[in-house]
């Protein structure tokens, strides 16, 4: 309770928005939001995903390795995140790799209607990731990173077919 007062406080006083979700009973947790800008929707994200090889050999590795970017628009790179130890885009670049991101690695065997959680991966300093995961059925690969304080979340797929016997 103390630490809701003391955050709705610190935001009052720099003048932010503070939305909390108290419906919940005491031992659970409670999530609090602190918007800077009402009207900022948050930096559009952009998840690329690839499984390689494709296809692969029954049990052996695949590397699943990607790129997580922000697109470069003003009023997200002045004053809300520091992206890649940049305070401003460059006028050729329209998008901004994010570091120290986490992305969630999940599974869909075909045939299947659920996804499987696999791994979480971070991205690099230069918002890269990799991770090897051996191979059994075939199925759809997925990446996602699930949004981050003034940013959206991104997802992307991959379909990898795995040959040889079961």
């Amino acid at each position: 309770m103390m630490r809701r007062l003391a955050a709705g406080l610190a935001a009052a006083a720099l003048g932010a928005t503070v939305v909390a979700t108290t419906a919940m009973p005491a031992t659970a947790a409670t999530t609090a939001t602190v918007t800077a800008d009402p009207d900022f929707d948050g930096g559009h994200t952009r998840l690329q995903f690839e499984a390689d090889p494709n296809p692969v050999w029954r049990g052996r590795p695949l590397t699943l390795e990607g790129k997580l970017s922000v697109e470069c628009e003003e009023d997200y790179i002045n004053g809300f995140v520091s992206v890649l130890h940049a305070d401003h885009c460059k006028k050729q670049e329209a998008w901004h790799r994010l570091g120290w991101k986490r992305v969630v690695i999940l599974f869909q065997e075909d045939g299947s209607g659920t996804w499987d959680y696999v791994d979480t991966v971070r991205t690099s300093r230069d918002g890269y990731f990799r991770t090897r995961v051996p191979a059994y059925t075939s199925g759809t690969w997925k990446a996602v990173f699930e949004g981050a304080r003034y940013l959206d979340g991104a997802e992307a797929t991959d379909w990898v077919k795995v040959v040889g016997r079961r």
